[in-house]
């Protein structure tokens, strides 16, 4: 069972590892005059009292148009064929009360950078199965063009229909492993 530190500083205790079902990762940035959303569907990710590390396979992109998640895993966004897999290791983590910063390095497309993650952590709770199970909510900003998803297209005024900005969110659900 996890132990609740009085000051709210500590990770829970123990080995946590992905509800896939409740848990999302998913990105957004700004398309034309509004905002483009997708999602991974094949996620997995473990959280320790010091670690946090996860991925998400390339093929599971999901944004709600097959001509355009094919169009995502080809060689001129993600590349599929050549980079399956998404994929993230912390080097530090802290936690302050809910609030959480996570610094480590994120690989997309082969390529690797640093990236800080920031967002909320919830108290372990017991499901009505006697399952303890926290919720950890982060997201962060990455350049897209760093990782080679350099792909856009112009419109009429000049500008292009993609902006590089992304914003990658993580919406994550664990069990304790027993």
């Amino acid at each position: 069972m996890a132990v609740l530190t009085e000051n709210r500083t500590a990770l829970p205790t123990g080995t946590w590892v992905l509800d896939p079902v409740h848990s999302s990762i998913g990105f957004e940035l700004p398309y034309l005059a509004g905002t483009f959303r997708g999602s991974f569907t094949d996620v997995d990710a473990k959280l320790t009292a010091d670690s946090l590390s996860g991925s998400a396979r390339v093929a599971s992109v999901d944004v709600k148009d097959e001509n355009l998640s094919a169009h995502l895993q080809s060689p001129e966004f993600f590349d599929a064929e050549s980079h399956p897999e998404l994929s993230f290791a912390s080097r530090s983590i802290e936690r302050s009360g809910d609030e959480l910063k996570v610094d480590g390095e994120i690989t997309i497309r082969g390529t690797t950078k640093p990236v800080e993650l920031v967002g909320k952590i919830a108290d372990p709770i017991t499901d009505a199965f006697g399952n303890e199970r926290v919720n950890v909510r982060l997201e962060t900003t990455v350049d897209r063009t760093a990782f080679g998803l350099n792909w856009n297209m112009p419109l009429p005024n000049g500008q292009p229909a993609l902006k590089n900005e992304v914003t990658l969110v993580a919406e994550l659900y664990f069990v304790q492993e027993a």
